[in-house]
């Protein structure tokens, strides 16, 4: 079974997405991971790969190409990113967004990576802003269209345990039989 998670930065994606795989048993790919590996393929810092992708709409593309590859290679699989439901189309068996207000996404992006919650959402309030852009330009993709996604979660609501739980009920409860009257992930375009 094919499941991506997605939400924005400070969602807990990545954190639910391994527990979730380790629970599955499955692998867990990341495309934080991969944007990494890309980044060292270039022998470039994380940072200064970033400025790039804001300059050259290749990085991202590259990327999400990736994702979608990996998506079409396995069939038992935990994908992460903020497009993994986007890129993984009509692969994905279950597609999970996890949210969480602004403010207790940035304080978990603050105490994460040390800096003050203030600069925290000033920071992601930007990319977020950046990213729904790109996503918009390049693929047609409107970040904030929930349409797609099986499961929405307020990750504020829940402690990541109780998530999980309520991930796996839904897990256990699918039915890929029920899932060809899904309607298919449309209007994006795969030009990479």
């Amino acid at each position: 079974m094919l499941i991506t998670v997605s939400g924005p930065a400070g969602s807990g994606k990545s954190t639910f997405a391994a527990a979730l795989a380790n629970a599955l048993e499955v692998d867990h790919v990341s495309g934080g991971d991969i944007f990494r590996e890309m980044a060292a393929e270039r022998d470039m810092s994380v940072v200064a790969f970033n400025e790039l992708a804001e300059e050259d709409d290749q990085v991202d593309r590259d990327l999400d190409r990736r994702l979608r590859e990996i998506a079409s290679e396995n069939d038992d699989l935990v994908l992460e990113s903020r497009l993994a439901g986007w890129m993984a189309g009509e692969h994905a068996d279950i597609r999970i967004w996890l949210d969480a207000p602004m403010d207790v996404r940035a304080a978990r992006i603050a105490d994460r990576e040390d800096k003050s919650v203030e600069t925290a959402r000033e920071e992601t309030t930007a990319r977020a802003e950046s990213e729904a852009h790109r996503y918009e330009e390049y693929y047609g993709i409107d970040i904030e269209d929930r349409s797609i996604y099986d499961l929405v979660l307020n990750t504020s609501r829940w402690t990541p345990a109780a998530e999980l739980e309520i991930v796996l009920a839904a897990v256990e409860s699918y039915d890929p039989e029920e899932d060809e009257g899904r309607a298919p992930v449309t209007g994006v375009d795969y030009d990479f």
